[in-house]
């Protein structure tokens, strides 16, 4: 009775066949994911200088492979489970067949009965042997994998630490160039100044006998009158001769300045607030006071400035510097700056 029952508990482990097609089946999707992997990663090499988007990218492989490896390492334990099993049931079907072996040694002649359960017993254990032996095979290759995941992991990690040392360097380079930049923009600064307060000193002492020629801050101001006659743009004489002499010191100073300091003189023209009466020349202020601007520029290029120097603006009403509606206020505000800036 007890051969019989050893013998039915034997035939119920038929199902390891399925369970090994299904760990091979598997080991198959493993593998597939693993080409996936592998496919990405060329991708990733040729992508890897895009800093902080292959950053990202890198990080999130880094996740999805780390997944990959606690997976694998969840497999493997099971592998072994497996064969641990495997090993007990073994060590079982030799304890049945060395019982058996015995119990024929002792009893002269045993049975045909005992002879089939010890030649089924043999089988079932050949077959517990060999399911064993591929199931270390398999758990052999697991470690395979998981090897060539780790190496792929430490390539990644350094080709992260790589492309972060590329970029903390870069950052300095650039850090670096942007206070070069400041300094040197700082110098060209300083010198357009030194050569503006040389400018504008000498038309004081040029024009210094005019009450009608002022420096306002950075500005050399003119008052429209001692320019043009009333809304007009046509130079009068006294204006031609004020600024020639502004066209003289203009050409005595620019052989002085740098090549490589980019000024311009800006001609601003202004106005006051009275309307311009309809039917007249302009049609409003601003076309007057940047008619007059003009007029200036293309007088002091026929006196030889160069033209690539000069810029005329026109501003009518809108930028005062005197307040309200007085006449003298008005008249302060009808005027023709210039200003030696950088373009």
């Amino acid at each position: 009775m007890a051969l019989a029952r050893n013998r039915r508990s034997n035939r119920s482990v038929d199902y390891w066949p399925g369970f090994v097609d299904a760990l091979a089946t598997l080991l198959l999707a493993i593998m597939f994911l693993l080409t996936v992997f592998v496919i990405g990663q060329f991708i990733l090499t040729r992508e890897i200088s895009g800093k902080d988007e292959v950053l990202n990218r890198l990080n999130s492989q880094i996740a999805e492979l780390t997944q990959l490896l606690a997976l694998e390492k969840g497999n493997t334990q099971d592998a072994e489970d497996m064969i641990a099993s495997l090993q007990a049931s073994l060590s079982s079907a030799e304890a049945a067949r060395s019982r058996l072996q015995a119990l024929l040694d002792a009893g002269a002649g045993a049975s045909d009965s005992a002879q089939a359960q010890i030649g089924a017993l043999s089988e079932d254990l050949e077959a517990e042997r060999q399911l064993s032996a591929r199931a270390q095979n398999q758990i052999a290759l697991l470690n395979q994998q998981i090897a060539a995941l780790r190496a792929q992991l430490a390539a990644v990690e350094e080709a992260l630490e790589v492309s972060e040392a590329k970029d903390d360097a870069s950052q300095a380079r650039i850090a670096d160039l942007g206070r070069r930049l400041n300094v040197a923009l700082a110098q060209k600064v300083q010198e357009l100044n030194r050569y503006r307060s040389d400018f504008f000193g000498r038309l004081r002492q040029i024009l210094s006998d005019r009450e009608n020629i002022r420096i306002v801050g950075d500005r050399f101001v003119f008052q429209s009158e001692v320019l043009f006659p009333s809304g007009s743009d046509e130079l009068n004489e006294d204006g031609r001769v004020e600024l020639g002499k502004l066209a003289d010191a203009l050409l005595e100073i620019v052989p002085e300045i740098p090549e490589d300091i980019n000024w311009v003189l800006r001609v601003d023209g202004h106005t006051d607030d009275v309307p311009i009466r309809p039917g007249g020349q302009f049609a409003d202020n601003w076309e007057l006071s940047s008619a007059r601007a003009n007029a200036v520029v293309r007088y002091l290029i026929s006196e030889g400035v160069p033209a690539n120097r000069l810029v005329a603006a026109g501003f009518a009403e809108y930028q005062p510097i005197a307040e309200g509606n007085s006449p003298e206020a008005r008249a302060q505000n009808r005027r023709i700056e210039f200003k030696l800036t950088e373009r």
